[in-house]
């Protein structure tokens, strides 16, 4: 996906300006009641004016309403911006929707808009995929660059969990026959543009938060200021509105409120840029806390089509009688890992059956009885996890063709493969090695998520021994061995009741259970639709890994918006020492010593301390665009520093702000 070059381009820019101007209207100014407060106390000032003034010179009020008004403008203008850094994205990728077009079965070319879920469509060469969809026939390689942003092709086939395909994304050789899985509307793509745009991103629970406390202190704020002529009175003077206005706005915390909704867009994009889409802030805020990381091995840790190495027949079963068993329990298979024992047993062992006799009745694998195979006629083949297959034939389980089985699957376990038993009527023949591939580079990303913090743990169909072997290989911390959807979900729910933030990576239908159930469920681009449904997130890159990112960015987002109300409010105990003492020293003369600053007027330090207060808000913009930079560390030093940088210096940056402004006001005669 392309990103503007720079924050501040005229692509981005002058929109955002015309967007800023728009977010002016009541009904999109009152969701941020602070910046709403701001342009009533505005419009109050303008018309008193209007209507005769408040008995100050006109030239100052007229700066003092036209500072007010830029102080709304600058916090919409944030938010206006942070939202048009999407639409590049989007607009290629309306683009690519509005030219979809789709191959019904029948020949007939129709829009893709036309199709509903359940329709069939054919995808060739060359084609476009109309829609979201799972293959049922075929296999195809697919560029999916236009979602990813990566060139290299994938593999996309019936049967399996690499299934699933994209509206959008371009087949390049083959053909396949997709079966659409969603409305018109309702599609990944669909879904996409909606996220990049900001369109249906809603406030996270701390934004919620944040957002109550704001309209608490406004409150707060705006019942103190009504009683503060009550006491000029008593003191035998008076405090015009325009002062009272100005006073109001210093005190109200308009700094974050102007950046809060531009802080959490620009999270939600930044996550956007790194190929991954949440379909909600919360996510990416929970993301920030995680304690336990599960992933599944298959497709996650490993690249996910095990390769049959070989077949290790058991005393007295030849090598081809289990290579013909075998292929015959894997001819309706159509995974990867069906066709490669199919590969194997033709090419290595000569087995010329080609298609199961007529009338047989296949068995299909499932996450419960973790086997499959057919029966034909009166004779039964089965394949599946050694312990499945020893359950599903109790009158081999005691015999000593079952210990030589076990002895062997610890042999083929410990090496790092995985075991598949295979059986003939009740008779165990031996077993099938698979191998797996762990994905290059997992074990050194899996030891900085330990030095995040972040527990990892893979689950896994395989015995324990392999798990083991591949756990150690691939650097997890603990894996769950002969893991069912229902252990999955198990386990999840344990590490919640134990209090800890947990995330899940699948790719799989059967992970889509656990993928729902956690608090950040990151499900792989290159998996099943049910798995990318359930999740929360979708990594379009389908790397597993891509949680650190995940967890930065969600550290990031948490950060920034911490880091920039710290900033908020230290600038605006600041700001009272410039316009609290120019306000009352007429009538208490004596707080003329909290005129630290020594401004040059009264009225000069009130223009200033407001000038200050809009001017703060978009210089502060880059800042909650682009995040603050976060460095893995203890949460104790990194409290300690940003409480240094963006406390201390909120407190610091208004002094020397209000002071030059105040040296230019009173230069320039402007108060």
């Amino acid at each position: 996906m392309t990103t503007p070059s720079s924050m501040f381009s005229a692509k981005l820019v002058v929109p955002a300006i015309g967007d800023a101007f728009r977010k002016l209207a009541p009904r999109a100014l009152v969701r941020n009641p602070v910046l709403f407060t701001t342009a009533v106390v505005a419009l109050l000032l303008t018309v008193l004016l209007a209507l005769g003034g408040s008995g100050l010179p006109v030239a100052f009020q007229v700066q003092l309403i036209a500072w007010l008004w830029l102080t709304v403008l600058f916090g919409t203008f944030a938010e206006a911006l942070a939202e048009g850094r999407g639409r590049a994205q989007a607009a290629s990728l309306r683009a690519t929707k509005s030219d979809l077009t789709a191959r019904l079965p029948s020949g007939k070319v129709v829009p893709a808009s036309q199709l509903a879920k359940g329709d069939l469509v054919r995808v060739e060469t060359g084609d476009l995929i109309p829609a979201d969809g799972e293959v049922i026939e075929g296999v195809a390689s697919v560029n999916e660059a236009a979602i990813t942003g990566e060139s290299a092709p994938v593999i996309r086939e019936a049967g399996g969990d690499r299934s699933a395909v994209t509206a959008g994304t371009r087949v390049i050789s083959d053909a396949i026959t997709v079966r659409v899985t969603q409305e018109p509307g309702q599609g990944f793509l669909d879904r996409m543009i909606a996220l990049v745009e900001g369109a249906e991103r809603q406030k996270t629970p701390t934004e919620i938060a944040l957002t109550i406390l704001l309209v608490g202190l406004t409150i707060i704020f705006l019942i103190a200021v009504a009683t503060i002529p009550g006491f000029a009175r008593y003191a035998g003077g008076g405090i015009p509105v325009a002062v009272l206005a100005a006073l109001l706005i210093t005190l109200i915390p308009t700094t974050i409120a102007a950046l809060l909704s531009a802080i959490g867009i620009a999270g939600m994009d930044r996550l956007v840029r790194f190929n991954v889409l949440a379909k909600s802030g919360r996510a990416v805020e929970a993301a920030g806390d995680v304690d336990v990381l599960l992933l599944d091995k298959t497709g996650t840790i490993t690249i996910g089509d095990r390769q049959a190495d070989s077949f290790r027949p058991l005393a007295g079963v030849s090598s081809d009688a289990l290579a013909e068993a075998a292929l015959l329990a894997s001819l309706a298979d159509e995974t990867p890992e069906g066709r490669s024992i199919v590969v194997l047993a033709r090419e290595g062992f000569g087995v010329a059956t080609r298609e199961l006799p007529g009338g047989s009745d296949v068995i299909p694998f499932t996450a419960q009885t973790r086997l499959s195979g057919v029966r034909m006629g009166e004779r039964l083949v089965q394949k599946g996890a050694v312990d499945a297959i020893l359950r599903a034939n109790p009158q081999a389980a005691g015999s000593p063709a079952a210990e030589e089985l076990r002895r062997l699957t610890e042999d083929i376990a410990r090496s790092g493969q995985t075991p598949l038993a295979v059986a003939s009527d009740g008779r165990l023949l031996g077993l099938i090695a698979l191998k797996d591939v762990i994905k290059a580079g997992v074990r050194e990303r899996f030891a900085q998520l330990r030095r995040m913090g972040i527990r990892t743990v893979m689950i896994t169909g395989d015995n324990p021994l392999t798990a083991a072997a591949i756990a150690a290989e691939a650097g997890v911390d603990d894996f769950l061995a002969e893991a069912t959807p229902e252990d999955k979900l198990a386990l999840i729910r344990q590490e919640q009741k134990g209090g800890r933030l947990v995330a899940m990576c699948g790719d799989g239908t059967n992970a889509a259970p656990a993928l729902a159930q956690a608090d950040v469920g990151v499900a792989m681009n290159t998996g099943t639709q049910a798995a990318r449904e359930a999740g929360n997130m979708v990594d379009l890159d389908s790397d597993p890994t891509k949680l650190i990112e995940i967890v930065g960015l969600g550290k990031q987002l948490l950060m920034t918006r911490g880091a920039l109300t710290t900033f908020s409010v230290a600038n605006d105990v600041a700001k009272y020492f410039a316009i609290i003492p120019a306000m009352f020293v007429a009538l208490y003369p004596d707080l003329g010593v909290l005129n630290v600053m020594h401004l040059a007027s009264p009225n000069s330090a009130i223009l200033s301390a407001i000038i200050f207060n809009a001017l703060i808000i978009p210089l502060l913009v880059p800042l909650a665009l682009k995040g603050v930079r976060y460095t893995p560390m203890a949460a104790g030093p990194l409290l300690a520093r940003n409480l240094a940088v963006y406390g201390l210096g909120g407190l610091i940056a208004p002094f020397i702000g209000i002071k030059l402004i105040d040296l230019a006001v009173a230069g320039l005669q402007l108060a």
